[in-house]
This record gives structure tokens, C-alpha cells and sequence, in this order.
């Protein structure tokens, strides 16, 4: 069954991602972006593949993986699949995409499902989303699919309005990397219509997806982020096809303390800001002599370092700063550095002792006038997207 395509009436056609992959020395990616599992992500890209390949286009199978869907793997045939890399872990052998064995065959485009999966141990690279970043970089061009539910900065947003944890996640920075996005929209009844009739799950989990993941409400919501994710990228890369000058003059600063309760809120709360504002964004930490690596605990070492790392990840650009006083020096950094947004986190002390040692959000509300300061409450988990 062919799904219809939801496409801004500027988007480009499907085919033309031949005329990018005719232009480019480095791999282009084209994704495919959906909702949840069974809107025909895997499916519409098999088509393309089949399409492409009537064109004369050198396209292999890199991954997919039709979860027992008979019409999609009915796609399959005809097309040439690489063979899966297998490893062992913990007694159970895992296949995943084989890096290696696809860059050796080079051909002009491979088709990648599941990006946000984590591969077994041992594996080239962690993640699958950086297995195409791979591809790319070696010219090989990647037609590859993900649902709206595994972008990283939306990931506490989704767990708090659908009460379902997703685990694997990508970076906003690699939603950022596709030369085209197509987002595969379906009305949530015909989804569940779906599902009933056994086409995406086996007839034994059909029962637990409608009264979890699968509910009226979660796919709602699933469905608008989803619609409004690839409507703001596309124009973003509008903007910034258009017309370069307009990219906003404004910076994001993003303020991280050594050890905060909430950092994960605070770096997915910037990344869209920054994405919003087709700006550039950073997250700078002010190390006092107090604070310094030989001072805090191995444990809040170990946070602050998975801090820097996630903001990396999302496409920050990480500033740490030696100061006495952390206000002064972030006002002053963001001054210096054409920022115009700042977020920082509330603080988590009792108001009389943020009255005693004075408050960096305090200092910053009285002298950074010249700023939007954005003060983020941890109240209710996290912050509300």
C-alpha cells in the first residue's frame, strides 16, 4: 500500500534528489521523516530505489529490515542487497549494516533504514546515524528513514506527553545534514486501521500498541511535531538558500553549570531555540577556582563531560571559561560573541541562600539588559519544549 506524501508546494519532486546526487562530491541525504512505525517510510523509499534504479542509478540495499511486512518485502526483489556484517553478543548473533562492504562497493546511492538504531558492540561506529555520516563523507549518497519521536532535543517533550521512553536517538544536527526532507503523513484512524489489520506489528502485540503507544492521543501529537519539524527545517533551508545575509544576527548562549540537576533540558531547549532562529548557538560552562578538575568530585566530572559531549551532538559549540565570578564572565562572553538569546537554568537553592551568595541568574536579569534572558524552571520533570 502506497502512502500519500504531505510536500510544501516548494518542495522539491522525489526524483530530482538525482539531480543533487549528479552535483556533489560529498554524499547528499534525502530522509524520509514520520510519525511512528507503519506510516510507509520503508516502503516509499524501496519505491525509490526501484525508480532510480529504472533511471540507471547504481542503488544497493545498505539496511532494511521489513519487520515481516510481506509488501515490503516484496520490494525487496529485484534490488541488490549487501550483505548484513554478523556478531556475536552475549551468545546471540546480531547482523547490522556492514560500513565497511558498502564503501568498498561505493554505489551512487544506498538506502538506510532505522537510523537512530545502536549497533552491537564492536561495530565501526556506535550509532547508525553515524554509519551515514560514513557513507556521505566517502560520496556515497543515503536515502534513509526516522521517526520524529528519536530527535534527541525532542526526546523529554515526547516521553512527557506520550508517557513512552525512546531510547535511541539522533542528534538535531544530523536533521540538519539532508539536502531533502519528506515527511510521510497519514490520518492517525488509518494508522490504527493499519495496525489492526496486522500490517505493522504481529497479531499478538496489536493489543498493547493500541493501548500504549498506538493511543489516539500519542499519535496526535506525534503527528503535529512531526508536520511542524519538517515545515520549520524546510524553511530554515529556505532562508538560508535564498538569501545567506538573513541568517539571524543574534546568537544563542546556553549556560552550564558543573553539575546541573536538568543539563539535558536546558541543551535541548537551546538547540531548537537556535534551529527556530537559524542561528548559531553556544553552551559555555565558567570553571571557578573552586570548581576546578582537581576539586569537584570524579562523579560530577564525569556529568560535565557527558554534558559537553551532548551539546556537541546537537550541534553546539562549547566554551569552557576560567573565571572568579561566572556572571561577569558570561555577560561578558556573550558581548563579545554577537549573542542575543541566553538560557540559563533556575536555581534549585532556597531563595536565602541565592540572597546570601547572590545569584548568577540574578546578575544576569540586572545587568544583561541588552539580552533576552529565557530562565528555565525544572518544575514538572523538564522544561516544556
Amino acid at each position: 500500500m502506497d502512502v500519500p506524501e504531505r510536500k510544501p508546494s516548494d518542495a522539491r519532486r522525489p526524483e530530482d534528489f538525482l539531480e543533487l546526487v549528479e552535483r556533489a562530491r560529498r554524499g547528499r541525504l534525502k530522509l524520509y521523516v514520520g510519525f511512528a512505525a507503519g506510516v510507509g517510510k520503508t516502503y516509499r523509499m524501496l519505491q525509490e530505489a526501484h525508480d532510480l534504479r529504472r533511471r540507471g542509478v547504481d542503488v544497493v540495499v545498505g539496511f532494511v529490515e521489513p519487520h515481516g511486512r510481506a509488501d515490503t518485502e516484496a520490494l525487496l526483489d529485484g534490488l541488490e542487497i549487501v550483505p548484513r556484517q554478523r556478531t556475536e553478543y552475549r551468545g546471540v548473533m546480531v547482523e547490522e549494516m556492514d560500513l565497511t562492504a558498502v564503501l568498498r562497493r561505493k554505489p551512487q546511492v544506498a538506502i538506510v533504514d532505522e537510523i537512530p538504531h545502536t549497533n552491537a558492540p564492536g561495530s565501526h561506529n556506535r550509532k547508525r546515524y553515524q554509519d551515514v555520516l560514513a557513507l556521505l563523507d566517502g560520496g556515497v549518497n543515503v536515502i534513509g528513514a526516522l521517526n520524529v519521536q528519536h530527535l534527541e532535543s525532542l526526546n523529554g517533550l515526547i516521553e512527557r506527553a506520550t508517557n513512552v521512553a525512546v531510547r535511541e536517538t539522533v542528534p538535531d544536527s544530523f536533521l540538519k545534514q539532508a539536502d531533502q526532507l519528506v515527511n510521510l503523513d497519514l490520518a492517525v484512524e488509518d494508522l490504527q486501521d493499519r495496525l489492526r489489520a496486522g500490517k505493522i506489528y504481529a497479531m499478538e502485540k496489536i493489543p498493547w500498541a493500541l493501548a500504549n503507544f498506538f493511543k489516539d492521543q500519542n499519535l496526535s501529537t506525534l503527528r503535529e511535531l512531526a508536520l511542524r519539524e519538517v515545515a520549520e527545517s524546510l524553511d530554515r533551508a529556505g532562508i538560508a538558500r535564498r538569501a545567506p545575509e538573513l541568517k539571524a544576527a543574534g546568537r544563542v548562549m546556553v549556560c552550564l553549570a558543573s553539575n546541573p540537576p536538568r543539563a539535558k533540558t536546558l541543551l535541548a531547549r537551546g538547540s531548537r531555540m537556535a534551529g527556530r532562529l537559524n542561528t548559531d548557538w553556544y553552551v559555555v560552562y565558567v570553571e571557578t577556582p573552586e570548581e576546578a578538575p582537581n576539586l569537584i568530585d570524579s562523579e560530577a566530572q564525569r556529568h560535565l563531560l557527558a554534558n559537553i559531549e551532548k551539546a556537541k551532538e546537537l550541534g553546539a559549540e562549547v566554551v569552557r571559561l576560567k573565571a572568579v565570578d561566572p556572571a561577569a564572565a558570561l555577560l561578558d562572553f556573550a558581548k563579545t560573541h554577537g549573542v542575543a538569546y541566553i538560557i540559563v537554568g533556575r536555581s534549585l537553592e532556597p531563595w536565602w541562600k541565592q540572597v546570601l551568595r547572590g545569584s548568577v541568574v540574578t546578575r544576569l536579569l540586572r545587568e544583561g539588559d541588552e539580552f533576552d534572558l529565557q530562565v528555565v524552571s525544572f518544575v514538572d520533570h523538564e522544561s516544556r519544549g
